[in-house]
């Protein structure tokens, strides 16, 4: 018998104009964590589309084996049914529905089709104990953070019997702490005959979990590689991903900087519902021309409401303080009037708040700025072509078309395209929320050059990033948040992960004068 539990050989997949898989052979053992890495668009996500029956058979040319055996899926019900089970990024639950209906949602249990609510609640009970959440399976989605969202996925594919578990990007959104609950559980469920597919751009957590590392890159299998073995290095696996060696992580930028550009003063904001809670406490920072500063903090230490409250105050409520650009006070009260004072947001949730999905890459990329391209309120379409053409070959954006949907780009294209987007709108103050989350190595490094090319052009960037070794090889300066407060500032030079996570914590109370 075959000591592996799924055998993909040769796929290929056509999409019109572009070969999205090109002979593809993926072999997973019984019972291991396998890891499928790659760029963003390197046919990852496509691969496990036919391998769940989303794109059908026949759609695409190859074979699958899942335990010895042929398969045909023409749909996902039908390798469910098998056991495989897939958890998308973008989790699939209902908020207003509770853990338990979640959890049965389309595999309800029932009699007569009258759904067995005792049986119900007491079966999710016994799958959260499995996978160690406490919350009671009578709690409303919506009510549950995106970590404890994770383990009611998981729930809810332990409930479908599952024997091949595949997780794409599941701690993109996750702070550290959930996201080492969700790798132990996933060691967990190894130990319990469970194969799992794990696909993501954190190669740190890829080698601490995975047995075996798949690389794909354009489509293509690069190779697979045992993790016990010596050969399975970060800068192998990036190698395979990019196809080229990256000696450095972060590019190099000889800051040249300038006067103050930009000063936030005496800043206090009120949660929008909640107008008792402080969440933002007399934040003071100030940035330079040519300077890209960074905010570090843990999750809820407000760097997101602080960002969202400056720009056009799209959060919050009783905000006051003052905003000053070369020394003289702006407004910037509505996302129209921050833009006219040359501020630009790229929010960390690009979909809801950077795109919009269903319209093509041109349009998203000019829609900030139609002023720019139009004359007596009439669009010049040529120049909006040749603009947005500019800023595709500049940012790199992996595309066959303009006209294609940004819904339908790879992650890390839809963050170029967002970044474009703002680029169009001339900024002099650029503000990053999370600007490389769920990316991958290659287009991070992509991405980071742009950063530094506008600050040499210029501009002041913050960057606000979840990961520390972002926020220390890009910022020229760190400032340090904790419960809506500054509480350390660090020159580049003396920055470093242990003083940085000294003032995540509170410990360090407020370094430096800039907080005055």
């Amino acid at each position: 018998m075959s000591n592996y539990i799924l055998e993909m050989r040769n796929i290929t997949k056509n999409f019109p104009g572009v070969k999205a898989l090109d002979d593809v052979n993926l072999q997973v053992k019984k019972g291991e964590i396998h890891a499928l890495v790659g760029e963003n668009g390197a046919g990852k996500s496509t691969l496990m589309k036919v391998l769940s029956g989303i794109y059908p058979y026949g759609s695409y040319d190859g074979l699958i084996l899942f335990e010895g055996q042929e398969c045909q899926f023409r749909n996902i019900k039908q390798s469910e049914e098998l056991g495989i089970v897939i958890i998308h990024q973008e989790l699939a639950l209902s908020p207003y529905l509770s853990i338990a209906e979640n959890i049965f949602l389309g595999n309800e249990r029932h009699s007569n089709k009258v759904i067995k609510w005792q049986e119900t609640f007491s079966e999710s009970k016994k799958l959260l104990d499995r996978v160690g959440l406490k919350d009671s399976p009578e709690t409303a989605v919506m009510n549950i953070g995106v970590g404890k969202q994770q383990l009611v996925e998981i729930a809810k594919a332990l409930s479908k019997n599952v024997k091949l578990l595949i997780l794409d990007e599941p701690t993109a959104a996750l702070n550290e702490t959930d996201s080492e609950n969700l790798l132990k559980l996933l060691l967990d469920l190894k130990k319990q005959g469970i194969s799992s597919i794990l696909i993501s751009h954190k190669l740190n957590e890829v080698s601490a979990v995975s047995d075996s590392i798949t690389v794909i890159r354009d489509g293509q299998t690069i190779e697979t590689m045992d993790t016990s073995a010596e050969r399975a290095s970060e800068e192998r696996i990036i190698k395979g991903m990019v196809g080229r060696e990256l000696t450095s992580r972060f590019p190099h930028r000889t800051s040249t900087i300038g006067d103050v550009l930009f000063e936030v003063r005496n800043w206090n904001v009120y949660h929008p519902q909640h107008s008792d809670r402080k969440v933002i406490d007399n934040v003071n920072i100030h940035i330079k021309s040519g300077e890209v500063v960074g905010v570090a903090g843990l999750m809820g230490a407000g760097r997101t409401e602080f960002a969202m409250s400056i720009f056009g105050k799209t959060y919050g409520n009783k905000i006051t303080g003052e905003l000053y650009k070369n020394g003289q006070q702006i407004q910037a009260n509505t996302v129209s009037k921050a833009i006219q004072a040359g501020i630009a947001y790229v929010s960390e949730d690009r979909k809801t708040y950077g795109l919009n999905l269903i319209d093509d890459i041109k349009h998203n990329i000019t829609l900030s700025n139609l002023k720019r391209i139009s004359k007596n309120s009439v669009i010049n379409e040529n120049r909006e072509i040749v603009e947005a053409q500019e800023l595709r070959e500049k940012l790199n954006i992996k595309t066959p078309t303009l006209q294609q949907h940004v819904g339908n780009l790879s992650g890390g294209n839809q963050q170029k395209v967002v970044l474009s987007k703002w680029i169009f709108t001339e900024p002099e103050i650029l503000i990053l929320d999370e600007p490389t989350r769920g990316i991958d190595v290659g287009a991070k490094f992509e991405i980071y050059t742009q950063i530094n090319e506008l600050a040499e052009q210029g501009l002041a960037v913050l960057v606000i990033s979840s990961e520390l070794p972002e926020v220390l090889g890009l910022s020229d300066r760190i400032y340090v948040m904790n419960e809506g407060r500054i509480t350390g500032e660090l020159m580049r030079g003396e920055a470093n992960q242990e003083n940085v996570m000294h003032y995540m914590t509170g410990a360090g109370g407020t370094s430096h004068a800039d907080n005055r």
